[in-house]
C-alpha cells in the first residue's frame, strides 16, 4: 500500500521521465534531420525489379561512363601535352594543364560529398557532368595554351563530382556488392586510363583531327553522361532528407569560413609543392610563400573546425575519432601515391631506355602497361571481399616489393621491366579497391557517406601529389647529377669535339633530325655512344626514384596490420533507392 503523498510522488516522477524521454525523442528528431532521414531498408524489401529498372540501370550507366570522362578529361591529353604544346605553344605555363584540373578536382572531391549529403546529390552530378562538358568544348577550340588551361580548369572542376563514384554507386547496392560495384566503375576507366596513352597517340599519328579529336569525343560521352544522369538518377531530394528543416536554414547554418580555409590551404599548399624546382626553385618566395600560407590555412581550418562550435561544419570532426576509417583513408593515399609513381616514370622511362629502334605507336602500347596494371589488380581484387584486411597487408606488401625490384632496370631489360611494372601495379590496384570500398563500409553513419569519401578523396588527392612531387624532384636532382658525370666523359672518349657536347645534350632533349644534324663532329659511332650513356644515366636516376618508393612503401605496410576487418559489416542493406517507389513519405514516422 501507498501513501496519497507517495503515490503523488510517484506519478510526478513518472510524468518527469515522460517529458525527459520526450525532450530526448525530440533531441534525437532534430539530430536526424539534421543529418538527412534514414532511407536504409534492405534489399529484399524494396520493389520488386528494382535491380532491373530503368532508374537504376541508367543511374549505374551514369555512373560508369561519367567516372570514365572524368579519368579522361586529363588522363587523355596527359601523353601528349608536348604535342599539343608544339602544336599552340610553346608556352612555359603548360605545366598549368595538369595544375588546374588537380587543383579544382582535388578541392572539388570534399565540397561534392559534404554539399551533396546536406542537398541531395542530383544536381551536383547533373552540374558536374554538364560544366564537364563544356569545359571539353573550350579545350577542344582553344587557339592557344591559356586557353587549353581555362577548359581544363573546368574540366577539373565537373570531375570532382565524376571522381565522386565510390560513394555514389556505393548507396544504390548491398552493402555486400559494393566491391563488384566498384570494378564496374572502374570498368569504364580502361580506354580513358588503361589505354590512354595509346589513344591519344592514336589521335596525333593516325587521325586528321589530331589532339583536338580527344576533346570532340570526351564532348560526345560528357554530354551522354549529363543526360543520363539527367533521366534516370532520382536519389531523395532535400524535402526527403530533412522533413521539418529548409534550404535557407542551412545555407545560414553553412561553415562559409571553413570552407574559404580548406579551399585557400590546399590550393596553395599543392601549387607550392607542385611549383617547386618546375617552374620556380625551391628557394624561390613564390613557392616557400605559398606552401607556408597553405599550411597555416589548413592547421587554421582544423582548429576551426574542431573549436569553431559549427552548427553544418565543413568536417565534422568525429569521423577523424573512426580509427578504422582513417587506417583505410591512409592505406588508400599510399596506394594512390605508388600509382602516381608508375604513371608518372614509367611512361618516361619507356621513352628514354626502351623506345630506340621502335615506332611512336609502340611506345604508347608499352606506356600503357602500369594503367592497366592498375585496372587489372582492382578488378581481380573486387571478388574477394572476405578478410580484406588479411588481403590488404599481402597485397600491400607484395606490390612494394615489385615497385622496389625496379630499380634493377637497365636499358637491357625492358621485358623484365614491363613485368615487374604490371605486377607492382596489379597489386597496388588490388589494394585500391579494398580501400576503396572499405572506405565507405567502416562508417558509423552511413548518412555521412558523401561526407566521409569526399574527404578521403582529398586526402588521397593531398597525399599522393606530395609523394609524386617528391618522386620528380628525385629524379630531377639525381639526372642533374648523372648526365654530366656520364655523358660527356662517354662523348669525348668517343671522339666527339668538347665543343660540340651541349649541342648533343640539346639534341637528346629535342630528338629532331635538324637537332642531330647541328652537331659539328657527330658520327654514327659517337651518336651511339653517347645515346648509351645517356640512357645508362636515366637507368641510374630512376634506380634512386624506385628505391625512394620504399619509404613510403613501407609506412603503408606497417599501417596495412591496422587495417580494419569488415567481413561483419557486409550485409543486404541498400542505404539510398531511387525513385519515390520504395522511399519513405515525408509524413511518415
Amino acid at each position: 500500500m501507498t501513501t496519497p503523498k507517495e503515490e503523488t510522488q510517484i506519478n510526478t516522477t513518472s510524468h518527469l521521465e515522460i517529458l525527459h524521454d520526450k525532450e530526448k525523442t525530440n533531441s534525437f528528431q532534430d539530430e536526424d534531420d539534421i543529418k538527412g532521414r534514414d532511407f536504409t531498408v534492405s534489399d529484399s524489401e524494396l520493389p520488386k525489379g528494382y535491380f532491373t529498372s530503368a532508374n537504376f540501370l541508367g543511374s549505374m550507366f551514369a555512373i560508369g561512363l561519367s567516372f570514365g570522362c572524368g579519368v579522361g578529361g586529363f588522363g587523355l591529353a596527359a601523353p601528349v601535352l608536348s604535342f599539343i604544346n608544339a602544336d599552340i605553344g610553346p608556352d612555359p605555363n603548360l605545366s598549368w594543364v595538369a595544375l588546374s584540373y588537380l587543383l579544382t578536382n582535388s578541392v572539388g572531391l570534399m565540397l561534392v560529398g559534404r554539399l551533396s549529403d546536406l542537398f541531395g546529390r542530383r544536381w551536383f552530378f547533373i552540374g558536374g557532368n554538364a560544366l564537364a562538358t563544356l569545359g571539353c568544348i573550350v579545350a577542344a577550340v582553344a587557339p592557344d595554351i591559356p586557353g587549353l588551361i581555362a577548359g581544363e580548369t573546368l574540366i577539373g572542376l565537373g570531375a570532382a563530382s565524376q571522381l565522386s563514384y565510390a560513394f555514389a554507386i556505393s548507396e544504390l547496392v548491398p552493402t555486400t556488392y559494393r566491391f563488384l560495384a566498384q570494378a564496374w566503375v572502374f570498368a569504364w576507366a580502361i580506354p580513358s586510363s588503361g589505354f590512354a596513352p595509346a589513344i591519344a597517340y592514336a589521335y596525333i599519328f593516325q587521325t586528321s583531327v589530331g589532339w583536338r579529336g580527344i576533346f570532340y569525343l570526351l564532348i560526345a560521352l560528357n554530354g551522354s553522361c549529363t543526360l543520363a544522369w539527367y533521366f534516370f538518377y532520382k536519389p531523395p531530394t532535400f524535402n526527403m532528407k530533412h522533413s521539418s528543416s529548409t534550404k535557407r536554414q542551412f545555407l545560414l547554418d553553412f561553415d562559409y569560413i571553413g570552407t574559404l580555409l580548406f579551399t585557400m590551404g590546399l590550393l596553395l599548399f599543392l601549387m607550392g609543392i607542385s611549383w617547386g624546382g618546375t617552374l620556380h626553385p625551391w628557394n624561390s618566395a613564390h613557392v616557400i610563400v605559398t606552401i607556408v600560407v597553405g599550411f597555416v590555412s589548413l592547421v587554421a581550418f582544423f582548429c576551426w573546425e574542431a573549436w569553431g562550435n559549427l552548427k553544418e561544419p565543413l568536417l565534422p570532426m568525429h569521423l577523424l575519432k573512426n580509427m578504422p576509417w582513417n587506417v583505410t583513408v591512409l592505406l588508400w593515399s599510399l596506394g594512390a601515391a605508388v600509382y602516381y609513381a608508375l604513371a608518372i616514370i614509367w611512361p618516361s622511362m619507356v621513352a628514354v631506355l626502351y623506345a630506340d629502334g621502335h615506332g611512336v605507336m609502340w611506345a604508347g602500347w608499352v606506356s600503357c602497361i602500369s594503367n592497366s596494371g592498375i585496372l587489372f589488380g582492382e578488378f581481380v581484387g573486387a571478388f574477394f571481399k572476405k578478410k580484406t584486411n588479411i588481403q590488404i597487408i599481402v597485397v600491400f606488401f607484395i606490390g612494394s616489393v615489385f615497385l622496389a625490384a625496379m630499380a634493377s632496370s637497365t636499358p637491357d631489360t625492358p621485358v623484365r621491366a614491363a613485368i615487374f611494372v604490371f605486377l607492382a601495379a596489379a597489386f597496388i590496384g588490388w589494394n585500391e579497391i579494398l580501400n576503396s570500398a572499405v572506405a565507405t563500409i567502416c562508417i558509423k553513419d552511413q548518412r555521412e557517406i558523401g561526407t566521409a569519401t569526399g574527404i578521403a578523396g582529398s586526402a588521397r588527392s593531398f597525399i599522393s601529389t606530395i609523394c609524386s612531387t617528391i618522386y620528380t624532384v628525385v629524379l630531377s636532382n639525381r639526372l642533374a647529377k648523372t648526365i654530366p658525370t656520364q655523358v660527356p666523359p662517354a662523348l669525348l672518349s668517343a671522339g666527339l669535339p668538347e665543343a660540340s657536347v651541349p649541342s648533343f645534350l640539346s639534341a637528346l632533349t629535342l630528338g629532331t633530325p635538324a637537332a642531330w644534324s647541328a652537331v659539328e663532329g657527330l658520327t654514327p659511332d659517337i651518336q651511339a655512344a653517347g645515346v648509351r650513356a645517356y640512357q645508362e644515366a636515366n637507368a641510374s636516376a630512376y634506380k634512386t626514384v624506385f628505391l625512394s618508393t620504399i619509404a613510403f612503401c613501407g609506412i603503408g605496410i606497417i599501417c596495412s596490420f591496422f587495417a580494419p576487418n569488415i567481413d561483419h559489416l557486409l550485409g543486404r542493406d541498400v542505404v539510398v533507392q531511387l525513385g519515390r517507389s520504395g522511399q519513405k513519405k515525408d509524413n511518415e514516422v
